[in-house]
């Protein structure tokens, strides 16, 4: 069941609430805003040259860069006294990105995360426990925001306190979990260390999000703790989460609320826009926003658009699942590689654990890719008894069981990338574990 009517609207009528909000939005830039004006003088556009939404493409595309060199309110259109909060990105590859917010942002951000709760069956019988970071990135609020709309009660709990975390599922009968699903599989491991059976508490749904995984992980998360997982997506340049998300009926794909957010697929090299099915970068006008619209923000995010109406009933358009990012995939050896093609060959396996960490080096003149892999308590537990027991051929045989593991995953990994990897299998704990988003390459090719 949807939350609003706008997600059920007709294409035309859906059309028709993008085309005012388009064109109210480039007049709003345009009257408030130095960095856009220039932007749209220097290519001769006006706001009265936005007819349709076809006319979109005539617009400038945004990038981080321009966020960076604006830092920090000169990309802001409302006024000091409009704006009610403030976030702001790490800045750990440069200046930091500011977002601000007027009363009206915040409503249309509550709004979208409240759709959001509601795909994933999250409403006012829900105890909602929010394990996204609060501060100034915005996961956290953002998820809170949408709780507090759709009537649940809500545990501010934030990232980290692993053991709290879980003793809070215990005790106050949390229903619902939002967390990167790096952290939730994390939070099973220690539960399973402390004897927890997730399964037996009351945990029916989680909303994760904020770092690329894989269906795998998603699975996996789900059959430990007993649980519908779905997909979030949202970066704070736009709004935070909520630009996107799964229903529960299907969890195929993400629904853009297209009425906040228009978006286009375009081919990262040329900027062209892409037809409908196509994989490309993903692109986002805010044309609701008031205290920071964007023109055409290049995610980098790589995904695809399909329209239609789901068996939930909403009519949204869907983006896929993001495969990488254009600006921070690896290109290894004139390959494109993302670290979510890997995770999805590991998860696949058995022994092994969702925690890796892929290292990029230069040896001579050539890139290599390595892969470090967590070997899972219980294949250690038998490796360690087999050595106990003296004999020499248990001792051989374990370690051709490790060169086999070895020798599949590099085997399975290279079909899927396309060039061969060093495979290392680590013991449990030993890759750092992250209480935000989990940190999956470790690049020491020379500047």
């Amino acid at each position: 069941m949807a939350w609003s009517k706008e997600e059920t609207l007709s294409r035309s009528e859906m059309q028709a609430i993008q085309l005012a909000g388009l064109q109210r939005t480039v007049a709003y830039v345009y009257e408030r805003n130095a960095h856009y004006r220039k932007k749209l003088d220097d290519l001769g556009v006006t706001p009265d040259d936005i007819r349709s939404l076809d006319d979109i493409r005539r617009l400038p595309f945004t990038t981080k860069q321009d966020l960076r060199d604006n830092y920090p309110f000169k990309m802001f259109s409302a006024s000091p006294e409009e704006i009610v909060e403030y976030h702001a990105t790490s800045g750990t590859t440069g200046k930091p990105i500011a977002v601000g917010y007027t009363r009206q942002d915040l409503e249309v951000w509550s709004e979208s995360m409240a759709r959001t709760c509601t795909g994933a069956g999250i409403g006012k019988d829900d105890v909602v426990q929010n394990i996204f970071g609060y501060g100034l990135f915005t996961g956290g609020l953002g998820a809170h925001y949408g709780a507090l709309k759709v009537g649940a009660g809500v545990i501010p709990i934030s990232g980290g306190n692993t053991q709290k975390q879980i003793m809070l599922m215990e005790d106050f009968g949390s229903t619902a979990l939002t967390s990167t699903p790096s952290f939730l599989m994390h939070i099973y491991e220690v539960g399973e260390q402390m004897g927890v059976d997730f399964k037996s508490l009351n945990l029916k749904s989680a909303l994760c999000g904020a770092e690329p995984w894989s269906e795998s992980m998603r699975h996996s998360i789900q059959e430990k703790f007993g649980i519908t997982v779905c997909d979030i997506y949202g970066l704070s340049e736009i709004t935070g989460p909520g630009v996107s998300f799964e229903c529960r009926e299907e969890q195929s794909g993400l629904h853009i609320n297209e009425d906040f957010f228009y978006p286009e697929i375009i081919d990262p090299d040329s900027g062209e826009v892409l037809p409908e099915g196509e994989e490309g970068e993903l692109v986002f006008t805010t044309i609701n926003k008031y205290g920071q619209p964007l023109l055409r923000y290049r995610t980098r995010d790589i995904s695809r658009l399909t329209y239609g109406t789901c068996s939930c009933g909403r009519t949204l358009v869907k983006m896929a699942r993001v495969s990488g990012r254009s600006d921070d995939m690896l290109i290894i050896r004139g390959v494109n590689v993302f670290p979510s093609q890997i995770e999805a060959v590991i998860m696949k396996r058995e022994g092994v654990s969702p925690h890796y960490m892929v290292i990029v080096e230069r040896k001579g003149v050539m890139d290599s890719l390595r892969v470090k892999v967590e070997v899972t308590e219980e294949f250690m537990v038998k490796a360690a008894a087999d050595v106990l027991k003296g004999a020499e051929f248990d001792i051989l045989e374990d370690v051709a069981a490790v060169r086999s593991k070895v020798r599949h995953l590099q085997q399975d990994i290279k079909d899927v990338i396309g060039i061969s990897v060093e495979v290392n299998l680590v013991p449990p704990g030993s890759i750092p574990r992250s209480q935000g988003k989990a940190q999956r390459i470790e690049d020491r090719r020379p500047k």
